[in-house]
């Protein structure tokens, strides 16, 4: 017989080359964590700061340009008031917190004074035990009436000698304090949704 392929049939299959071995993924590195990298701030205004109030001042940093002092909470009143009535630092531009749960102090309130006369801004920084309370200054500043209600909505801190603090953007009957790093977004109050929104949570 002749080995020759008649019409209609194909040449013999080639051998299928063996699969490629998959290259392992390679593991991303760890970040560290972003140090925020200070330097000493020095100045007249830090001067009349420390002559004024010494110790109760713990740091005196810049960051960025951004000067920031680290105070007893208990000071922070006075140090506020004497920022607005005798440097000219009168208006308050925000106030925040921020929650470190490991720490033994988890609460760090920020209050950020802007002086329209100088030009630039000084952040006083102060914090808190769990349940513990800032001073409100709400005296001084209009301004720190809603911030201060904002940081009780949402991290549960109280201020001594708020005029009204209540919840601002949380209904009253709310549970929980949303930005606690605690708080589990996908636990809402189902309680609270189901009562007033007749609905079963989304979540």
């Amino acid at each position: 017989m002749s080995d020759a392929i008649k019409p209609g049939e194909g040449a013999p299959e080639a051998a299928k080359p063996a699969p490629a071995a998959r290259k392992p993924i390679p593991k991303r590195p760890v970040k560290k964590p972003v140090v925020m990298e200070t330097t000493p701030w020095e100045g007249p205004l830090a001067d009349a700061l420390k002559g004024r109030f010494g110790e109760e001042i713990s740091l005196y940093g810049t960051y960025r340009g951004q000067n920031f002092i680290e105070v007893d909470v208990k000071a922070v009143y006075a140090i506020a008031a004497f920022l607005k009535n005798e440097e000219a630092f009168d208006y308050l531009v925000d106030l925040t917190a921020v929650h470190w749960p490991k720490k033994e102090r988890p609460f760090e309130i920020v209050w950020i004074l802007y002086s329209f006369d100088k030009n630039t801004r000084v952040r006083i920084k102060a914090s808190l035990p769990d349940g513990g309370k800032a001073p409100s200054v709400t005296a001084l500043y209009n301004t720190a009436n809603w911030a201060e209600r904002e940081v009780y909505d949402m991290f549960g801190v109280e201020f001594d000698n708020h005029p009204d603090l209540k919840r601002i953007l949380m209904p009253d009957e709310w549970e929980g304090f949303p930005l606690r790093k605690e708080y589990d977004i996908m636990r809402q109050d189902e309680d609270w949704v189901r009562e007033n929104l007749k609905i079963e949570s989304a979540q």
